[in-house]
């Protein structure tokens, strides 16, 4: 029996083989075949004027309405500013348990900090948001393993300390919760 795909939904440019390897990684890191698709959405329906950010709650759940065929998961990739009620900016969000999540490449950039742009770096930020966002999907919590991906993360500096992968622990859960 073929594995149903995690499907990474462009919202936006990025370069090909950028997402291309993106959607290996992900294969890698969950066993499961990954596909990449293309969205088109009016993002001024999420612009909030007073915040200049885009309302990740409001995508979260028009990207999780959106049919993309029989698919495990679903995660929208955008490049702009994300923000929650709550919180001053999110790099991802997703619903536990869920079917669907998101993730923007914006305050990824080391242009966003004043330092020069560096791909390689955005890269590995990018996928790490990308696994951790599909793992509270998954059913995975925020995890105390200082390099576990699932470790929280406020700040860029706290991504950049992690590893791209699950650890034991959490590698464990994912796979008793897929059985």
């Amino acid at each position: 029996m073929e594995k149903q795909p995690i499907i990474l939904i462009a919202y936006g440019e990025f370069k090909r083989d950028f997402l291309r390897d993106i959607s290996r990684d992900v294969e890698v890191e969950y066993n499961h075949p990954a596909q990449l698709s293309s969205g088109i959405l009016d993002l001024s329906l999420y612009y909030d004027l007073v915040r200049r950010q885009y309302d990740a709650n409001a995508l979260l759940s028009d990207i999780d309405a959106a049919m993309f065929g029989d698919v495990l998961k679903k995660v929208g990739l955008f490049s702009v500013d994300l923000f929650i009620p709550i919180l001053t900016y999110v790099f991802g969000q997703a619903y536990y348990q869920g079917n669907t999540g998101i993730v923007s490449s914006y305050r990824l950039k080391n242009e966003q900090y004043g330092m020069p742009a560096d791909e390689e770096l955005l890269y590995e930020r990018f996928l790490k948001v990308i696994i951790h966002e599909l793992g509270h999907t998954f059913g995975l919590v925020h995890c105390h393993v200082p390099n576990c991906v699932m470790r929280s993360s406020t700040y860029v500096e706290d991504i950049d300390q992690k590893e791209p992968h699950l650890c034991v622990k959490c590698r464990d859960s994912y796979l008793e919760k897929i059985k």
